[in-house]
């Protein structure tokens, strides 16, 4: 079904709304996955907050022109899922994931921080943990060092309070 002109001028603005707020843009050939696929690759989407788009190249172009995925203009052929999304990895840890329990989709390349990507770096990107994840890593490294010093003025308390108590029992202790 085509679109009037009036309709792709509405979808070249959604798409650049979305690219103008998104980080990366991980771009995938869909051809072979049928209705039920697409629906729950769609789903997971969602669930992670990606915004997932079949498109056509040209429309798709024009709607990264003067972003920073317009570096990957040249990787816009086929029958391409366009995926964007706001954190850093997550558009291509949605297509990645997808990817290794379904052959049909196929990781065409995407784009990053101005940077054009090739399948390679799309996988790459999508083994980087959420940065939840990150966050938690950081806490756990920030937390670290302070446990270990609880841990040795504990043992040191410990030790003196040992090492005292003998001391202090003589002194107690009547002289015979």
């Amino acid at each position: 079904m085509s679109l009037n002109r009036n309709e792709k001028a509405a979808v070249v603005a959604d798409v650049s709304a979305q690219a103008a707020k998104s980080q990366t843009l991980a771009l995938a050939e869909y051809r072979g996955l049928t209705v039920e696929h697409l629906t729950k690759l769609r789903k997971d989407a969602r669930d992670k907050g990606v915004y997932l788009h079949v498109l056509k190249n040209t429309l798709a172009r024009r709607a990264v022109a003067g972003t920073p995925f317009e570096v990957a203009a040249e990787t816009m052929v086929g029958p391409l899922i366009y995926g964007f999304s706001e954190d850093a990895v997550a558009a291509a840890k949605v297509i990645a994931d997808f990817a290794k329990g379904n052959d049909k989709l196929i990781i065409k390349g995407g784009a990053y921080a101005g940077k054009v990507l090739n399948a390679d770096g799309v996988k790459a990107l999508a083994a980087i943990p959420s940065r939840e994840v990150l966050i938690a890593q950081v806490a756990g490294l920030l937390k670290s060092p302070i446990q270990r010093m609880a841990g040795v003025l504990a043992a040191v308390a410990e030790k003196q309070g040992a090492g005292a108590a003998p001391a202090e029992a003589a002194a107690e202790a009547p002289a015979a």
